[in-house]
């Protein structure tokens, strides 16, 4: 009898005979007491029970469901779900009846095998010569009759009014039920953490491998990686269903509400489509404040598939690392649009003015600088430099004497004389006196020449490489199909992750102390007390080259001491250092101190010479010390206070989670631990969400949703980019549609934050 009952469920045999089934209120199952290996098969006519609420009921196959009552539609698909669960087979949802207002009168479920596929296209492919691909689906419905009729009774419950029992199809193996569609779900919970492990920055593959891991097995999590994906994809399209553009602008207000002095401005075109947008928080306004001095702004960096241009605003810390004081977004390379963008990072900083500023070598990005930034210097990066005057002559490429040669021009000359001498020698060495372009390089030799700007300050930065570092962490995660509001995110978590590198930094500065090879006496332990780790490092080496250097006394009138100071290397040449022993001032024609903000070996070697124990304090600039942000301090302890009531629930929550994990694992090994626990959970659901549902309509009468703007913006438009399929529209796609623009979706050309006052603070 067992081998024929097992037969008769694999092969779809014998589906009019009475199997005996468990009945619970909360689950369906099998019963195994009476037939341990297989479902048992008796004869016929076994009378269906009177009441669906036993636990232990024997029902006929044909029926055994009929008269069992739900307070939902879902509960009662559960139901049916449970019962596929123990036989073998997926549940889909089919026909539904409603009243007028929505209510759910009749509802029908049936075997996933129900129905046929329409086969009204099946010769489609039958010609050898036509060039559509064979799909590779499968066939899967059978025309099966199973199901299960539910309909809404005069009780206001939903009540099983007829069950199908027959199959035509084989049952599938229990160690397979977690493929079946109806036993693959994502409840919210499971959504909540893969959102979360997508926006940390893992794949949708890891985070799945990492759910299979935590769940000891893919029969255990629930779904399949086929559907994990699709959460994915349509969690990202939700995030961008009003519009991308529109979305980048909804999180951009959001910000706007939720911090004190973040600002924002937005250009549209005149069909309304996002042209330009630029953005920036309380905290880069801080560290323009303090390190604005230097600022990198590169625009090589195109965002995604609308190819907008990223256009970041770079400067460098007390730390030698990236600090970012603003970002855009640009639809293209115009001086209007160069123009806009400064005179709004200008407005949005209180009105403050760079030193020195470095781009790449674009005529509309000067223009530009010269409108807005008068009195800032405008430096030109060598890197590209170097690219560019090679690329000039094929025959340069292998030419290494000429890229030293020029190596030199760019950085390696001490004084406007040397410079001179060195251009007029390469040019006159590779003929070079009739190009163009070294003609108008040389006619643009103050932007570019270390030797003609050694008077403003520029960190030491040669190039915008800071900005090239910051597009190198933004293109590890971005790809052209990344939307815009997801190239938003990366920003955002690109700026978080060098913050809190910074972090990190000002804590080592804090608590250690750096060590040397040489004693921590003199200028060099308070070098070690004022200047962060990294800054102590440039020190030390100068401090070492001022040990092996030669000096020789050149003048000495009253307090007014002249000194020639010089290394033992052939090609290095002899600097004048002046030191006033009075005012205990010191100047050097290197302009090491002037250019990058500390001082040069020869002055170190003077002072040595005096006796002069500790760097005066002239010659310590505070945006290299470690107390660079000591006036923002208290400020941003009362931001992070005022932040920090917004946001206490994420620890509690992080602590409740654990402390839940820990009962659960507690509980796995015992039936009536876990029983103990489902039940409180049971319980503590109910009563959160009365609670819940309670709020929530008192919030909606007594608040009201503020609208910051009514502006509706259109998404740019798509850039059709090099290996993108030019598809040929057909007769119905090539006729034109009438454009009708509502006059409320009609946005205003310009919008965003307030500007700010002229002061900072």
């Amino acid at each position: 009898m067992e081998n024929e009952a097992q037969t008769g469920i694999e092969e779809g045999q014998n589906l009019n005979s009475i199997v005996i089934v468990c009945i619970d209120e909360d689950d369906i199952e099998i019963n195994q007491d009476k037939t341990p290996d297989a479902v048992a098969i008796i004869e016929q006519n076994v009378p269906v029970p009177a009441n669906e609420e036993d636990t232990m009921d024997c029902v006929d196959v044909s029926g055994f469901l009929v008269g069992m009552t739900r307070e939902t539609i879902d509960d009662m698909h559960q139901l049916y779900c449970k019962h596929a669960r123990a036989l073998g087979f997926s549940v889909r949802k089919s026909t539904t009846r409603c009243y007028s207002n929505e209510v759910v009168v009749e509802k029908y479920f049936v075997c996933s095998c129900a129905g046929v596929k329409n086969s009204g296209n099946a010769d489609i492919f039958s010609d050898a010569s036509s060039s559509r691909k064979r799909s590779n689906s499968c066939l899967t419905r059978t025309g099966c009759k199973a199901s299960l009729r539910v309909k809404l009774n005069d009780d206001g419950v939903y009540e099983v009014l007829s069950h199908v029992m027959e199959h035509n199809h084989p049952f599938t193996r229990t160690e397979w039920g977690h493929l079946h569609r109806s036993e693959r779900t994502i409840t919210k919970e499971k959504g909540k953490a893969i959102e979360d492990m997508i926006t940390s920055g893992m794949r949708s593959s890891d985070s799945f491998r990492y759910m299979v891991q935590d769940a000891r097995g893919e029969e255990n999590v629930g779904h399949t990686m086929k559907d994990h994906m699709n959460f994915v994809n349509r969690m990202k399209m939700n995030a961008i269903e009003g519009g991308d553009a529109q979305t980048v602008i909804e999180m951009l207000q959001e910000e706007d509400t939720k911090e004190e002095d973040f600002y924002f401005k937005v250009k549209l075109d005149d069909e309304g489509r996002l042209c330009n947008v630029y953005w920036r928080d309380s905290m880069m306004k801080e560290d323009y404040r303090i390190y604005g001095d230097v600022m990198v702004f590169d625009t090589t960096y195109r965002t995604n598939k609308y190819n907008l241009i990223c256009a970041p605003f770079i400067g460098i810390n007390n730390h030698w690392n990236n600090a970012m004081f603003g970002c855009a977004f640009l639809a293209n390379e115009k001086y209007e649009s160069f123009q806009w963008l400064f005179e709004v990072f200008k407005k949005s900083m209180g009105g403050k003015c760079p030193i020195t500023l470095f781009t790449d070598q674009d005529q509309a990005i000067a223009t530009a600088i010269e409108k807005v930034f008068p009195q800032t210097r405008h430096r030109l990066c060598l890197w590209h430099l170097q690219q560019n005057a090679v690329s000039r002559f094929a025959q340069l490429k292998s030419e290494n004497s000429f890229k030293v040669a020029f190596k030199k021009c760019l950085s390696g000359c001490a004084n406007e004389n040397e410079f001179e001498s060195c251009w007029k020698s390469m040019i006159s060495e590779y003929n070079l006196e009739d190009h163009s372009w070294f003609c108008r390089l040389y006619g643009l030799r103050e932007k570019w020449c270390t030797a003609l700007s050694k008077d403003f300050f520029s960190a030491g930065i040669l190039s915008s490489q800071r900005s090239e570092s910051t597009n190198h962490a933004i293109g590890f995660n971005a790809k052209k199909s990344t939307s815009l509001a997801e190239f938003y995110g990366i920003l955002k978590a690109t700026i978080k992750h060098w913050r809190i590198k910074e972090q990190n930094n000002e804590f080592q500065c804090s608590k250690s102390v750096p060590e040397s090879v040489l004693p921590m006496t003199g200028m060099l332990k308070h070098a070690s007390e004022v200047y962060t780790l990294t800054l102590f490092r440039e020190f030390e080496s100068e401090f070492l080259k001022s040990i092996s250097t030669c000096s020789t006394i050149v003048l000495v009138e009253d307090s007014m001491m002249v000194y020639d100071v010089s290394s033992h290397d052939a090609n290095a040449c002899t600097h004048r250092v002046v030191f006033d022993c009075l005012r205990n001032m010191i100047t050097c024609s290197c302009k090491k101190f002037e250019e990058c903000g500390f001082l040069c070996y020869h002055c170190l070697r003077v002072l040595h010479i005096n006796s002069v124990v500790s760097i005066p304090e002239f010659y310590i600039q505070k945006r290299w010390t470690k107390f660079a942000k000591s006036e923002i301090w208290d400020r941003l302890n009362n931001r992070i206070e005022r932040s920090e009531k917004a946001e206490d629930c994420i620890p509690w929550r992080h602590e409740m989670a654990r402390k839940y994990y820990n009962l659960v694992l507690k509980s796995q090994g015992n039936e009536e631990a876990r029983r103990i626990v489902e039940e409180g959970y049971n319980r503590d659901t109910l009563s959160v969400d009365t609670l819940m549902t309670s709020l929530s309509s008192t919030e909606q009468s007594e608040t009201s949703v503020h609208s910051y703007s009514s502006n509706v913006v259109r998404d740019p438009a798509r850039s059709i980019t090099k290996g993108r399929s030019q598809r040929i529209k057909g007769h119905f796609h090539k006729k034109k549609k009438k454009r009708t623009v509502e006059s409320n979706l009609i946005p205003a050309k310009e919008f965003g934050s307030k500007t700010p006052n002229v002061h900072l603070f």
